[in-house]
């Protein structure tokens, strides 16, 4: 039988900066499997969840959509209450990006949902981050341009479209 083998925790910080390659090679899932055996030795290795929630997002609208509850759940593990909002606001925002690849006719409602959900994240971080960190400003602001220049509007009938998200 096959059977995962385990890194060492000195080999961590060479790992992290693999991770951090292969998401920029825009081979998320090879990132993703460096940072899952990262965190089976040090399971609350906060750089390790965050590229783990950067790499699940990134593979958003592919192979693995479907795991947002996972991406979620590894924001809840982030000890940095404004990393929680910020990340949440990043997964939404990825999830719209996302969905704007889809065919239904309510794709750009739901993806206005999505920027607006991230938006709100984005904003709630924004005031308890430090004065010198402006990522929620810059990610709010890129959630601005992308509703403008995709289009996005609201649905007329809110019950209809419900982006999956608890703000």
């Amino acid at each position: 039988m096959l059977e995962l083998k385990p890194i060492s925790k000195e080999s961590i910080p060479k790992a992290l900066i693999r991770a951090k390659h292969y998401r920029l090679l825009n081979e998320p899932w090879q990132a993703e499997s460096i940072c899952r055996d990262i965190l089976k030795v040090e399971p609350n290795h906060q750089l390790a969840v965050l590229y783990l929630i950067l790499a699940i997002t990134d593979q958003f609208g592919s192979v693995n959509s479907s795991s947002f509850p996972e991406a979620k759940g590894l924001c809840a593990q982030l000890t940095s209450e404004y990393e929680q909002l910020y990340y949440r606001g990043i997964i939404s925002e990825r999830l719209g990006k996302a969905t704007l690849s889809r065919t239904s006719p309510r794709v750009k409602y739901i993806a206005y949902e999505h920027y607006r959900c991230a938006m709100e994240f984005y904003e709630k971080a924004e005031k308890i981050g430090p004065s010198d960190n402006q990522d929620a400003v810059l990610r709010w602001n890129a959630c601005i341009r992308g509703i403008k220049e995709f289009k996005l509007k609201p649905s007329q009938d809110q019950n209809q479209v419900q982006p999956f998200l608890d703000v």
